[in-house]
C-alpha cells in the first residue's frame, strides 16, 4: 500500500506538518510505502478553467502538479492536511484542490485508477473543533464527489504556536490510528 501525505501550510515544522505526519507514521508502521510533499514548496499554479482536462484527460499547466497527479493515481491513500485561514484552509491546499479537476470526465465520473482512500486533517486556533464542522462536513461531500474514498477527518484545535499539537497527546494518538487503519 501506497500512502501519500500532502501538507497545504507555509509554516515548515508546525502543528500542521505534525498532524500530517503522524497519520503516515501510523500507516507506515503497518507496512505502507509513504511520500509526503509540502504544497508550499512546490510550484502550483491555479486552474486556468480551460477544461482541457475534461476533453482530453490532462492538465496543460506545465507545473509541479503534474507529479502530483501521478502521484495521486499511484497511492492507495492520501492525507490532506491544512491549517484553516479565514474558515478555510489554505491557499496553497486550494491551488491543490482546483487542479483535481482533471480527475473528473465530462460526464462526472472519474479518471482515478481505483480506490483512493481519503483523510483530512486540520488544524485550527480556535480552541472549540466544532466551530467549523459544516465546512468540514463540506470538503468531506466535495472530495466524495470528486470520488475519493472519504476515511474521515481530524482536528486539532487550539493549535496557534508551531508546538501547540504536541501537548495534544490524544490527537496524535488518534492521528496515528486513522493512519493505521488506512
Amino acid at each position: 500500500m501506497k500512502v501519500l501525505g500532502l501538507i497545504g501550510s507555509p509554516r515548515e515544522g508546525g502543528n500542521t506538518e505534525k498532524l500530517v505526519n503522524a497519520i503516515i507514521e501510523g500507516a507506515a508502521e503497518n507496512g505502507a510505502d509513504t511520500k509526503v510533499y509540502n504544497l508550499s514548496k512546490l510550484d502550483l499554479s491555479p486552474c486556468k478553467g480551460c477544461m482541457t482536462c475534461k476533453a482530453e484527460g490532462e492538465c496543460v499547466i506545465d507545473d509541479d502538479m503534474q507529479e502530483l497527479y501521478e502521484e495521486v493515481q499511484a497511492a492507495d491513500a492520501i492525507v490532506l492536511g491544512s491549517p484553516l485561514y479565514m474558515w478555510e484552509i489554505t491557499a496553497q491546499t486550494k491551488l491543490f484542490v482546483d487542479r483535481l479537476v482533471a480527475f473528473v470526465k465530462p460526464d462526472f465520473s472519474s479518471r482515478l485508477n481505483g480506490n483512493k482512500k481519503f483523510v483530512l486533517a486540520y488544524t485550527q486556533g480556535n480552541p472549540d473543533t466544532a466551530t467549523f464542522k459544516q465546512y468540514f462536513d463540506y470538503m468531506e461531500a466535495m472530495f466524495g464527489f470528486l470520488h475519493f474514498d472519504v476515511q474521515g477527518s481530524i482536528v486539532a484545535a487550539g493549535t496557534v504556536a508551531p508546538d501547540d499539537i504536541l501537548a495534544q497527546e490524544v490527537v496524535l494518538a488518534e492521528a496515528k490510528e486513522m493512519g493505521k487503519n488506512l
